[in-house]
């Protein structure tokens, strides 16, 4: 290695004002914004599962999430493990010097091979994952079909990957010293920017929509969203029928591209009285603008990761153990990628803790809206029995990685309100 090629580094400095920073204002945002209590004022009803589930249905929804949970498990540590022999060796480092081309040609290349291989590693774990969910009837994809999808994740995963990398060498290049400040402000406007664009842009990929018919489903809908002062333009529906058969509606977008989406399943399979349950949880998240909350969050989260990444990368040590001169070249995209994967990792279980809140809260307003305890209980148990839902999950799992309230749960969120 030259050292007549190395830039300064980011000033340690300016990358802890930034962490501090942007710690501080996650902290102010979520104690704000997030819902914490899930039972303002009182605490959960406890909910056996057998008095809601038949055993041969707890013992079936078990051994199915079990098999799927442990696969995402493996799945998960080879692909931690390949992304950080790739980015703490010089193997990444060597495998960029092998690309040609301008120096944002050769990074984006190299993010492509590299998550190329990340997914060619746990390949046979998705294949597993699918195997399981034909076997139990929660899918009837075809093969053909199914690679279609993975190859599109694929894509949106490297033109995601693609601008953090870009913005990271990018700014490295033009300012050494100060690159991890211009990389937290421009990502942060760029979480923006993609939470606002991802309906009209990443959603049609993956799903066809269609505006909701005219009818009584659709009457109610709009009545219900104008009896809780929550405007919204239309409904669609998404054909998710053809790669699943569980039951589900979302939220997504801000300000001119906000929707409200069901599935067709939902729609076509489940009476309307309960469809309704699920749509006043999603009328819930945007009554409360769960979706912005969440993009301001990510934001700052964005800038928090970009202090730390420059803290990291302000250690010539990693820099020299990963065989990059200095993040303003290609050859640091397989460290970033591993750095940006522990990261990830790390935060999960804050972002799924305040995930479960909101949703708590969404189910709450469900219930004001609807009053409706009866239909509220058995929906989640027709999803929980659609979905093969664990309804008692590893403690340390659902913490990690539980972004939903567990069924039981639900209901005894509905019980104690109930019982208010």
């Amino acid at each position: 290695m030259t050292t007549d090629r190395r830039r300064e580094l980011a000033s340690p400095r300016l990358c802890l004002v930034i962490v501090a920073t942007s710690t501080l204002l996650l902290l102010a945002l979520g104690a704000l914004l997030i819902p914490w209590s899930w039972v303002p004022g009182g605490t959960l009803v406890d909910v056996p599962a057998r008095e809601v589930f038949s055993g041969e249905h707890l013992r079936r929804a078990e051994t199915y999430a079990s098999m799927q949970r442990h696969l995402g498990w493996a799945s998960l540590a080879v692909s931690l493990a390949l992304a950080l022999l790739l980015g703490l060796t010089s193997l990444g480092a060597r495998l960029a010097g092998r690309v040609r081309g301008p120096w944002w040609l050769r990074a984006l290349l190299t993010t492509l091979v590299l998550l190329v291989l990340g997914e060619l590693a746990t390949l046979p774990f998705a294949l597993a994952v699918r195997g399981n969910a034909l076997e139990y009837g929660l899918t009837s994809q075809s093969l053909g079909g199914w690679l279609r999808d993975q190859g599109t994740s694929l894509l949106v995963s490297w033109a995601l990957s693609g601008a953090m990398v870009l913005l990271v060498v990018g700014t490295a290049r033009r300012s050494p010293r100060r690159w991890p400040l211009w990389t937290a402000l421009a990502g942060a406007v760029l979480t923006v920017v993609g939470s606002w664009v991802y309906p009209v842009v990443v959603e049609p990929l993956f799903n066809h929509f269609t505006p909701l018919p005219d009818g009584e489903l659709r009457s109610e809908v709009m009545a219900l969203a104008r009896k809780e002062k929550v405007p919204i333009s239309d409904v669609l529906v998404a054909d998710a029928s053809r790669r699943t058969t569980t039951l589900n509606a979302y939220v997504s977008g801000i300000g001119s591209t906000k929707r409200v989406v069901l599935y067709d399943n939902l729609v076509d399979d489940v009476p309307r009285r309960e469809a309704m349950i699920v749509v006043a949880h999603e009328l819930g998240h945007d009554r409360h603008h769960d979706v912005a909350v969440g993009t301001a969050l990510g934001a700052v989260g964005v800038a928090l990761g970009s202090g730390l990444l420059g803290l990291l990368l302000s250690r010539r040590w990693l820099l020299d153990r990963a065989g990059v001169d200095d993040p303003g070249q290609p050859e640091v995209v397989a460290l970033v990628l591993a750095l940006a994967a522990v990261g990830s990792l790390l935060a999960s279980p804050v972002a799924s803790t305040a995930s479960r809140a909101v949703e708590a809260r969404a189910d709450r307003s469900a219930l004001a809206a609807t009053g409706d305890y009866e239909g509220f209980e058995r929906m989640q148990v027709k999803l929980a029995l659609r979905s093969l839902s664990d309804d008692d999950p590893p403690m340390l799992s659902q913490f990690w990685f539980g972004s939903h309230p567990t069924t039981l749960q639900r209901l005894g969120l509905a019980r104690a309100l109930e019982q208010r």
